[in-house]
């Protein structure tokens, strides 16, 4: 017997990235992800976010904001639970991954509290689900990353220490894996990683995938199709504003 969902405690997963393209992987991970949770009755996921980084990142084949934006919206029509949060476009620079993290979650607990108090007219912003005023309990945000992302928290020039124990101990790790991947073992061999263990969900992908944003602007560039990798009205996009020297 399935429990009765208002007896799991919630939570919302959020994704922070280029997106440059958006392709079908960034939002299957979501999927996955959902799947594992509600498959082992651990959490209700009533939603998804997906925040794209501030132009000011300046990162080899990063498209304006703006068109980011548009392929994003273009490309997540067909989805009944992940959001798009636009918040990090509208900063006057880039922010941090941790001070976006932050920024959700506050809001959250904001429209939470408000809800406590029933205080009327709660208007929520794009990126949160109805689902959210359904309970005053809490909601948990977890960061959805693949294990290549996890990789890169050995590198000191992208994150701090800090940052690190503050993403792990205050909001946790939703981690996307392969079969076959050694992602127990990096874990290991990191302090912090190792520590906060508890806080860090391993959730194998069983489909062998390695698409991602890199690998379509390459075949868009070399004039390669990129049908069935990303969505059609994305493509379309991209032949119309001619993003990444599409030929």
């Amino acid at each position: 017997m399935r429990p009765n969902k208002y007896l799991l405690s919630r939570l919302i997963l959020i994704a922070c990235g280029s997106f440059s393209p958006p392709t079908a992987m960034h939002f299957r991970m979501f999927e996955i992800a959902r799947n594992h949770f509600m498959e082992r009755m651990m959490y209700e996921v009533i939603g998804g976010i997906v925040s794209p980084v501030h132009d000011g990142q300046q990162k080899s084949g990063l498209a304006a904001g703006r068109h980011r934006l548009a392929m994003l919206r273009l490309a997540l029509r067909s989805s009944s639970w992940i959001r798009l949060s636009d918040w990090e476009l509208r900063q006057p620079q880039w922010t941090p991954t941790v001070d976006v993290l932050k920024y959700h979650k506050d809001c959250i607990n904001n429209i939470l509290t408000i809800k406590a108090e029933r205080k009327q007219n709660i208007v929520l912003p794009e990126w949160l689900p109805p689902e959210l005023l359904e309970s005053a309990n809490e909601v948990q945000l977890r960061f959805l990353v693949g294990a290549d992302l996890l990789e890169t928290f050995a590198k000191p020039e992208l994150w701090t220490t800090e940052e690190i124990q503050n993403i792990v101990c205050n909001y946790g790790l939703v981690v996307l894996t392969r079969f076959g991947s050694d992602v127990d073992r990096y874990i290991f061999e990191s302090d912090i990683l190792s520590k906060y263990r508890g806080n860090i969900e391993l959730v194998i992908n069983w489909t062998t995938n390695n698409l991602s944003s890199t690998l379509v602007r390459r075949l868009l560039k070399r004039g390669q199709s990129v049908k069935y990798l990303i969505d059609d009205d994305v493509i379309e996009y991209i032949r119309k504003h001619k993003l990444y020297d599409c030929k």
